[in-house]
Order: C-alpha cells, then structure tokens, then sequence
C-alpha cells in the first residue's frame, strides 16, 4: 500500500500531538493530587455500627467554619438526618453503606459519590451561599429508592 508524503506527515502530526495531549493531561491530574480510587479504606458492612465513626454518625465541629460529617446510607435513609452548618463552612463527608450501592449527591453542586457497602468514601465541600441542599440517593437501591433524600441547612453566621 502506498501512502503518499503528505498523508505520512499529517499522520505524524496527529499521533505526535495525541501524545503531548496524553502526557499533559497525565501529567497535570498527578501534579495537582488526583488519584485512582484505593481500597485502603475498608471496613466490614455488617460491623458498621460498632465502627468508629460511624458508631456515632453526626455533623460535628471540628475548627472554626470547618465540619466533619458522618453519614451512614442504609434501607432509603441517610443518617444523620437534616443538618445545619453557617455559610463559608467546609464539611469534610465520610460516607459508607449497610447494605447495598447508595448514591450520595447534593445537588447543585460537585459533590457526588458511589457508596458501596465496606468502602469509606470522603469528600469536602465548601458551602459559599445561604440556602438549602438537597442530598439524595441516585443510585437505584431499591424499592423506596425515590424517597432517600435529606437536606443541609446553609445559614448565615451572624
């Protein structure tokens, strides 16, 4: 098969350009922390009750304007239930699951995870505007699916 001149260097080019794309993108996600998910994190589903933290799961204050919340996804219900933090507040999520795959998404933001039950999944998140979030489930988990929904409450500090 004959491939004329022309045609080579145009194929050259786009490899040789496919592979400074490849290695920008490869290199820029390390350089700023990005990783692949690690199973470092486990814990027994079945023991999740008797496991710190999430033997007391609950919004609790760590610094000022920073939060760390405990979730629990289980049977259509995320534990704890609503929650209340001051505008400008980070939360640090730790989520994980009894039984099945839950989802964990507040929407209108970026904050969307699988929770998969023995998985320890983090996230942060800081909360600019006043207003309330929903978080719901958007992993099909069963038959009261539609209705695993809570909500954080953002307040303005006074």
């Amino acid at each position: 098969m004959h491939i004329h001149k022309l045609e080579k260097v145009w194929l050259i080019f786009g490899v040789a350009m496919l592979a400074v794309f490849l290695t920008i993108i490869g290199v820029s996600a390390f350089a700023s922390g990005n990783q692949p998910p690690s199973d470092a994190t486990l814990i027994d589903p079945t023991k999740v009750d008797q496991t710190k933290p999430f033997d007391k799961p609950g919004l609790t204050k760590i610094d000022d304007g920073v939060y760390e919340a405990v979730m629990v996804s289980q049977a259509f219900q995320f534990t704890p239930g609503d929650m209340e933090v001051p505008k400008g507040a980070t939360i640090n999520f730790l989520v994980t699951s009894k039984d099945v795959v839950h989802g964990f998404q507040i929407v209108k933001t970026n904050v969307n995870m699988m929770v998969v039950p023995g998985h320890i999944n983090s996230m942060s998140y800081t909360f600019k505007e006043a207003g309330e979030y929903l978080i719901v489930c958007n992993e099909y988990c069963g038959n009261g699916h539609h209705m695993m929904a809570t909500k954080i409450k953002v307040v303005d500090s006074e």
